[in-house]
């Protein structure tokens, strides 16, 4: 192996040299086409023969009813209207198209890809049309995991899931983490594409589900390089002996193909590094155990090539004056495609030099669009690329490239010498540029972009006015890609939001709750002393997490409008129903625990009888605070006191059944049945009894029980899965209570993998229960997901 790795460190200037010669004849034939200013013949015949079909005659607008494209707001708003104006199609065609392109190196001329692409439409038309319910949107997290269960990878998907939040919650001040789980995502996608290519409806389901499976995992290895490596070493996150030490790191394991230990750091960010590190090697290792001798040489070898053109531009300095056109552009076409060169090597893909030439040549199509969109970002942090860098010097300089002449001559020549004159390319291609172009303007702003446009455009007036007209008149010419992009970042940001005020919301009505939960001491004998009210306020003074009377809080002020404080002898009671619950848990005849929310529990503070009595006083003192409810209608009280005490004897009946089913191996429906029971008719009762006071339709009424039926179970498979992996000063109570006292719980029944899997289908189960509930439903949303992913 070290005759290995040192072989290859000798190679490594000769591998990045016969890349660079590459990437220098095509500079040269690119330089070449922008000096005789072809690019603006070519290009012009092209643009006019495709503008027939993107802007409108101003006679035929006058019959054109409706809204335009740039008029709609939201995703599935626009969705619609696209099906609606029969636009769909067409819309997801050359949307699909362009990543066959981009992401797959195809030709679209070719008959199979056409095929495919096809076929790709026809799937994903179907499920957008099918799903147009906010949770259940096939590229929002419950939607895919539906997709994961048909491919039979949940445990995969659950996998990744479980990455991205440990990824995510890493990541400083200084970073973005939205846009880094964007990014992995949209890898994980890429690399799903690639897979799904190599495969048709022969593929045996076995060989599927392998293939699928190891495209995830390897897509998250390869995407968790961009946060951890591209924007860290962007961020300024780490100091300069930090930042030297860790490129230093990176080279050597593309070098030598193994990560060197981490046995010292010096610097301030030490933990975060041994995080990144630890995270990285693990990525590093899995994607070499997936590789063939040849391939991961390939691999290593594109991945060289990619780290150190993007560390020579990293490495620029904008005050430099000297930078040649050459030095300029080079990195960009060698970062630009071994990129999405890597990607192939990854999964083994069979050797095609075609898909790899068209490759290499796109790859700056791309980046220049894509810098020309961050240039002012760029700037900002002092950033060399070719459009920041002619902006700041192109007045002292006319040897300079102008980056924007660069780009159409670009396009020039991927449409009519790599993709050879294709229709299908021509529009897909000039389609994307137009956009870009718009986004641009929009994002800008007119005045800016007339600006920037003025600077760049200066030496090719004609053609410009041209390119001007087509976007400010040309339709049709959006993405999905785009779209889904900027959907993914709108609803991370509204999450982000969302999961923040349900926090603060949940804090303040905490306080609120704690604060009324006191009883107090009526002192009848001055010298006998109280131990049941006492009792009764040792076990409520605990740190709990209050959740019933949130939720019921939630619902019925928030959502049905109740008093809250009409509402307040409803929270009081559930948190006394489920305190009591608790206190009997804990009893040696019943789980005998020996603490509760970090304290000792009351049978252990003062004996059992004491504990049995305090929890049969918090039961009837809950049932006096339901009938305190005033400003309710006596019969719509009396109905409330009616459920609540047929869901409390249904409580009582689960943990009997559990007191029974100890030391017995239990099925998965007696489980399910027994935690209903247990857990989740609490939440059902929390949910419905305001809805009760509210006088809420019976159909409402089913959707929430259905929602709450699951997240119960969801909670307590979540309960069981603390029990074994879980820190019990973060529970404030021993864990692996269950297997002491020989349990039957989901993990012991379906084990880990499959409680975690159980867990999350009754998570999709409750979202798509709250389809039946007509009110808006972020708060139960944010609810579940705390339910499935909280530490204690």
């Amino acid at each position: 192996m070290m005759e290995m790795n040192e072989e290859y460190m000798i190679n490594a200037k000769h591998i990045y040299d016969k890349a660079e010669r590459k990437a220098s004849n095509y500079f040269r034939s690119l330089y070449n086409q922008v000096q005789q200013k072809s690019y603006i013949t070519n290009l012009t015949k092209d643009i006019n023969h495709w503008k027939q079909n993107h802007i409108r005659h101003p006679f035929l607008s006058l019959f054109h009813k409706g809204k335009e494209a740039n008029e709609i707001r939201g995703y599935h708003s626009y969705i619609q209207w696209l099906n609606y104006t029969g636009k769909l199609d067409g819309y997801l065609t050359r949307s699909i198209s362009y990543l066959y392109m981009r992401d797959l190196g195809k030709a679209l001329h070719d008959s199979t890809t056409q095929n495919s692409i096809q076929s790709v439409v026809k799937k994903l038309k179907k499920q957008l049309l099918r799903s147009n319910k906010e949770h259940m949107e096939p590229f929002r997290l419950p939607g895919l995991y539906r997709m994961a269960q048909k491919e039979n990878i949940e445990d995969t998907f659950i996998w990744l899931i479980n990455k991205l939040k440990a990824v995510t919650s890493q990541i400083p001040e200084g970073m973005d983490a939205e846009h880094a789980k964007r990014k992995i995502i949209k890898i994980v996608a890429g690399t799903l594409m690639h897979e799904l290519e190599e495969m048709d409806e022969s593929t045996p389901s076995e060989i599927r589900e392998r293939n699928l499976q190891r495209a995830i995992q390897l897509g998250y290895a390869y995407g968790l390089t961009y946060p951890f490596i591209d924007d860290l070493l962007d961020a300024n996150i780490l100091s300069a002996e930090e930042e030297k030490n860790y490129s230093q790191m990176i080279r050597k394991t593309l070098l030598t193909g193994t990560v060197p230990n981490l046995d010292y750091w010096n610097g301030e960010n030490k933990a975060f590094v041994y995080f990144v590190h630890s995270e990285l090697r693990e990525a590093f290792e899995r994607i070499l155990s997936h590789q063939t001798e040849v391939s991961r040489n390939k691999f290593l070898e594109e991945s060289y090539i990619f780290f150190n053109s993007q560390e020579i531009d990293r490495n620029k300095d904008l005050a430099n004056e000297q930078y040649t056109n050459e030095e300029l552009y080079i990195p960009v076409i060698l970062k630009s495609s071994s990129s999405r060169l890597i990607v192939r090597t990854l999964l083994n893909t069979p050797e095609d030099e075609h898909i790899d030439d068209r490759t290499f040549y796109y790859g700056i199509y791309n980046q220049l669009a894509d810098d020309f969109a961050d240039m002012f970002e760029d700037l900002e942090e002092g950033a060399v690329t070719p459009y920041t860098y002619y902006l700041t010097y192109y007045k002292q300089r006319n040897d300079l490239i102008n980056p924007f002449e660069l780009y159409w001559t670009v396009i020039s020549n991927l449409i009519h010498h790599v993709y050879q004159n294709d229709p299908m390319s021509i529009e897909v291609i000039l389609d994307r540029a137009i956009n870009g172009l718009k986004r641009n303007k929009k994002r800008l702003g007119t005045k800016r972009y007339n600006e920037i446009i003025g600077i760049f455009a200066a030496d090719m007036p004609k053609f410009n006015k041209l390119i001007q007209r087509l976007v400010q008149k040309a339709s049709d010419v959006d993405f999905f890609d785009k779209l889904l992009r900027d959907h993914m970042l709108s609803n991370f940001k509204k999450e982000r939001k969302e999961r923040e005020e349900f926090q603060q919301t949940i804090e303040t009505i905490r306080k609120q709750v704690n604060s009324d939960l006191t009883l107090e001491s009526v002192q009848e004998n001055k010298n006998l002393k109280e131990q049941i009210t006492e009792a009764a306020n040792y076990s409520l003074a605990t740190d709990g997490k209050r959740l019933r009377p949130i939720v019921s809080w939630f619902i019925g002020v928030h959502e049905y409008g109740l008093n809250r404080n009409a509402l307040t002898p409803l929270l009081k009671s559930l948190e006394y129903m489920h305190t009591a619950s608790l206190i009997f848990d804990d009893l040696p005849a019943q789980d005998n625990a020996d603490t509760r929310r970090g304290n000792l529990a009351l049978h252990k503070v003062y004996n059992t009888a004491v504990a049995e009595l305090t929890g049969l006083y918090l039961t009837q003192k809950a049932v006096q605070e339901q009938a305190s409810l005033q400003a309710a209608h006596p019969e719509t009280v009396l109905r409330l006191i009616q459920y609540s005490s047929e869901k409390t004897m249904e409580m009582c009946k689960g943990q009997a059944m559990d007191l029974a089913s100890k030391g017995k191996t239990l099925t998965l429906e007696q489980l399910n049945t027994m935690s209903f029971y247990k857990t989740g008719l609490g939440f059902e009762a929390s949910l419905l009894m305001p809805a009760i006071l509210a006088h809420v339709e019976e159909k409402e009424m089913q959707g929430l029980k259905q929602y709450a039926y699951h997240a119960g179970i969801a909670f307590q498979i979540k309960d069981d899965l603390l029990d074994i992996e879980g820190d019990s000063d973060l529970l404030g109570k021993q864990v692996g209570i269950d297997v002491t006292n020989n349990n039957s719980t989901f993990v012991s029944i379906l084990g880990l993998d499959g409680a975690r899997m159980a867990m999350w289908d009754h998570y999709c189960n409750a979202l798509e229960a709250l389809q039946e509930v007509p009110h808006k439903t972020n708060f139960l949303k944010h609810l579940l997901d705390y339910f499935v992913h909280r530490d204690h």
